[in-house]
């Protein structure tokens, strides 16, 4: 692991280094968790979910069970209107 040295700014703020962010696979908009204690402050990446998967993943075997049971578009849509109206 690398070490780096940075700095806060006047709001706060503290810029984690390009290089860590890189090798940490750290984004924009990232949360984490803040720990301090005397003068030692940790800052612990929250991973997301495993729900990573894509919407073409998810809905795969629903488009399969739809089409082996014969269902079309068409269906879906007027199913959808009729929970819609009532």
């Amino acid at each position: 692991m690398e070490v780096e040295i940075t700095r806060i700014s006047e709001k706060g703020q503290v810029v984690i280094p390009k290089s860590l962010r890189k090798e940490m696979n750290i984004k924009k908009a990232d949360q984490f968790l803040i720990f301090g204690e005397g003068n030692t402050v940790i800052l612990k990446k929250i991973e997301k979910p495993a729900i990573k998967k894509s919407f073409d993943e998810i809905s795969a075997p629903l488009r399969k069970a739809a089409k082996q049971a014969g269902l079309t578009k068409e269906d879906l849509e007027k199913a959808i209107r009729d929970v819609r109206n009532a």
